[in-house]
């Protein structure tokens, strides 16, 4: 019995690992197409109003891309708990997620939030979200400042929830798009919430089950 509950384990372990390297490798995609810079390519086609009156818009938005796919890869990195062969690893990523989500990518998502596409309900998404992933990234960081690992460790889950509405509002986006065609602003209301909200329920859920 414990032979198979560690294999199930082990096997959860393997299709995490490649569905995660999956929806990186698609992210990387996305941010390799701001690069070199270009204003007028991807996204940045229908931000143009942003991007010609408010000098500081592109600014923003190149801080929000660049430091997002580290936040990503550094926070699964973190959050699978091992060293590698190297000191310290998992501590030293942990240091790395929290310091870019802390100082880069939170600020200038909510930065961004405030000029989302959708109208005010996406607007209040998306600010929401921005300050949840900046105050479960600075819970987290306090909880181990503070040695008490096993909140931190909920608290880092609850911050890479946040993090992962890159990955699933893209998803919902796909999903919504082939099965209802609605308009494209409605789209971006509907994302918006369906990007983050059922990541933090499913977190709070399996913190309740104490399965985190």
């Amino acid at each position: 019995m414990l032979s198979a509950k560690r294999n199930t384990a082990f096997f959860f372990k393997i299709l995490l690992v490649l569905g995660f390297g999956y929806f990186f490798w698609l992210m990387l995609k996305i941010t390799l197409e701001y690069i070199p810079f270009n204003p007028e390519v991807s996204f940045l086609m229908i931000k143009q109003t942003e991007v010609s009156e408010r000098p500081e818009y592109l600014s923003f938005f190149y801080t929000h891309v660049y430091t997002s796919i580290f936040v990503l890869l550094s926070g699964f990195l973190a959050l699978l708990r091992k060293n590698f062969g190297f000191k310290n690893f998992h501590r030293n990523m942990g240091k790395v997620y929290i310091f870019l989500i802390l100082i880069f990518a939170a600020p200038s998502g909510i930065y961004m939030g405030v000029f989302a596409n959708g109208g005010l309900l996406s607007k209040i998404s998306f600010i929401i979200l921005g300050f949840l992933w900046w105050f479960s990234t600075l819970k987290a960081y306090q909880l181990a400042r503070k040695k008490r690992f096993k909140e931190h460790k909920q608290w880092m889950w609850r911050s890479f929830a946040f993090t992962l509405s890159a990955v699933t509002l893209r998803m919902w986006k796909v999903i919504i798009v082939y099965l209802f065609h609605p308009n494209p602003m409605d789209v971006y209301q509907i994302i918006a919430w369906l990007g983050w909200i059922p990541n933090i329920l499913i977190i709070e859920y399996l913190i309740t089950k104490k399965l985190i």
